[in-house]
């Protein structure tokens, strides 16, 4: 497993990172989620042995990252924020030489370079120096760095960035696939990200942890949990219809495209009444959807609450 215990960072009076501690376990991606300098790639690199801490630990597979580097280290494969490479190198002479440096020898460095090419697609671009590549296959070269030693901890930062949706599908898919048997800790800003191949997510803001759950179990916090959102050719009779709705606690039309969303009071479910009230109008609905929750106004108020609250 990874596990942090009060990992901290300063840079002289600044704290990056302020007592972070969480573990993760085999099967678990974890997404690491907050606004720009929350201290995501500060903690990453920490993990990694990237960086020391100021105070606290981290243990990868058991082994201190600060006390054990070696043995850490093997454990993990690290995709750090930029992919930074050889540029001269192209991306064939770049894998050799990573496998050489992981112990890989024989048949098997073979083997997992040819993996990692037809993993990642980097077949066209083999024989290019590093440097004329486009920044997506920059970051799929330094992705196949990350997994060429098939390590049980991959610490990816920003794996899909610079990826058009093509690419970024691939990758997801490959990383669920990995999933099974690794630890996977990924930093990212973008949520649906978390959806596609998080399990778990951590929040965090100004070095602090705030919340550590499932992305169901964040998204039961918004406010949009439970409410049914609708798009009808007459909104103001769609609207009068609905606030007859005992249950319904608010009702807002978005000014652009001129959905409905109906709010519940708390505890209640309200679809079937919903749905009832608008074919009892003969109220034609082109779409009609029950809310899981937003999980990025869950992020928004998780993360702006201590700058409130500081201004407070």
């Amino acid at each position: 497993m990874i596990e942090t215990n009060q990992l901290t960072k300063h840079y002289g009076d600044f704290t990056a990172v302020d007592g972070i501690s969480f573990r993760v376990e085999p099967g678990q991606v974890l997404g690491f989620l907050g606004p720009n300098g929350a201290g995501k790639s500060t903690t990453m690199k920490m993990i990694a042995g990237f960086l020391a801490p100021t105070a606290g630990s981290a243990k990868v597979c058991g082994f201190d990252i600060e006390t054990q580097p070696i043995e850490a280290k093997r454990q993990i494969g690290y995709l750090p924020e930029g992919a930074p490479s050889y540029g001269e190198m192209t991306p064939r002479a770049f894998l050799e030489f990573v496998a050489e440096m992981r112990g890989l020898g024989g048949g098997a460095r073979t083997r997992r370079i040819d993996d990692v090419i037809g993993r990642l697609q980097l077949e066209s671009v083999l024989a290019q120096p590093i440097d004329t590549l486009s920044k997506g296959f920059k970051r799929r070269v330094g992705l196949a760095q990350a997994i060429l030693h098939d390590p049980p901890v991959l610490v990816l930062d920003e794996p899909t960035d610079g990826l058009d949706p093509n690419q970024k599908h691939e990758v997801r898919t490959l990383i669920n696939a990995m999933s099974r048997d690794k630890i996977i800790v990924i930093s990212t800003h973008i949520l649906e990200e978390v959806h596609a191949v998080c399990n778990r997510a951590v929040i965090i803001a100004r070095g602090r942890l705030l919340a550590d759950a499932t992305p169901a179990e964040l998204e039961v916090r918004s406010r949009y949990h439970m409410a049914v959102s609708l798009t009808a050719e007459n909104a103001g009779a769609a609207r009068e219809a609905l606030s007859r709705i005992a249950d319904i606690d608010s009702i807002e039309i978005d000014p652009q495209d001129k959905r409905i969303t109906a709010f519940p009071k708390k505890g209640r479910m309200i679809f079937n009444a919903v749905s009832e009230a608008l074919k009892a109008q003969n109220i034609a609905v082109s779409e009609l959807q029950l809310e899981a929750g937003r999980l990025d106004e869950v992020f928004r108020n998780i993360t702006l609450a201590p700058a409130r609250e500081t201004r407070a």
